[in-house]
């Protein structure tokens, strides 16, 4: 069952795909629902993709296919007939165009790329575009350090990363050591330890127990500004 705000989204997106043929921008998805942030309407389509009610077109920033609609309650039969619905069926052949979104996410601070520092929690906002992300929660950080320079990671860059605790081995990760400093590297499983794999020959592997280790994220995608 949807949330009547999920139910809400769907609606207006399949209206505007049968008038327009074109999908809804993130801005108009959230004044229409009268949502806060962009972010949240990021929150309300994947939740809607999981359920299987739209789906992301490939290789088009942020275009929208409804594949089903929500059943909507009868009306009793003793009141007058409703006026016909303005939701009609999803179009087989609307063939929607990209809007060009951006969505904020936290930025919760530096982390190293390197030898492992802190990486602080901070209230500040990053402006990042939509098609970088996929489906699930999440936030950047500022890479500092050379370490994952041969994966393309450089210092200076906003590594995007998606919130989850498990990893699978080659996957480059948030590695919170101790409870306290934060790292960016490959992961990796050797026997009883975890090792934490630099992208740079100048910088040895680092191997911890698996106590010692949590995963806060994986890589979801790079940004980087150009001065």
């Amino acid at each position: 069952m949807l949330t009547r705000k999920q139910h809400e989204l769907v609606c207006f997106i399949n209206d505007r795909l049968n008038d327009t043929g074109v999908s809804p921008s993130f801005e108009e998805m959230k004044d229409a629902l009268d949502l806060k942030s962009k972010s949240g309407v990021h929150r309300l389509i994947s939740a809607l993709e999981e359920r299987n009610f739209i789906r992301r077109l490939p290789n088009r920033a942020r275009a929208l296919e409804v594949l089903r609609m929500p059943e909507r309650p009868e009306k009793p039969e003793k009141k007058a007939p409703a006026k016909s619905s303005n939701v009609k069926a999803a179009p087989a052949a609307a063939t929607p165009q990209p809007a060009n979104d951006v969505i904020e996410i936290p930025l919760h601070g530096r982390i190293a790329a390197g030898v492992p520092i802190e990486a602080f929690e901070g209230s500040t906002m990053l402006a990042v575009p939509a098609a970088l992300l996929g489906t699930g929660e999440h936030y950047a950080l500022e890479v500092s350090g050379d370490s994952m320079v041969e994966a393309g990671i450089l210092d200076g860059d906003y590594a995007l990363i998606r919130r989850t605790d498990i990893a699978r081995d080659g996957e480059i990760v948030v590695a919170l050591i101790e409870d306290s400093e934060a790292t960016l590297k490959f992961f990796r499983r050797e026997g009883a330890m975890v090792r934490l794999d630099p992208a740079n020959r100048a910088y040895d592997p680092q191997r911890y127990a698996p106590a010692q280790v949590r995963v806060q994220g994986k890589l979801s995608g790079i940004l980087r500004r150009y001065d």
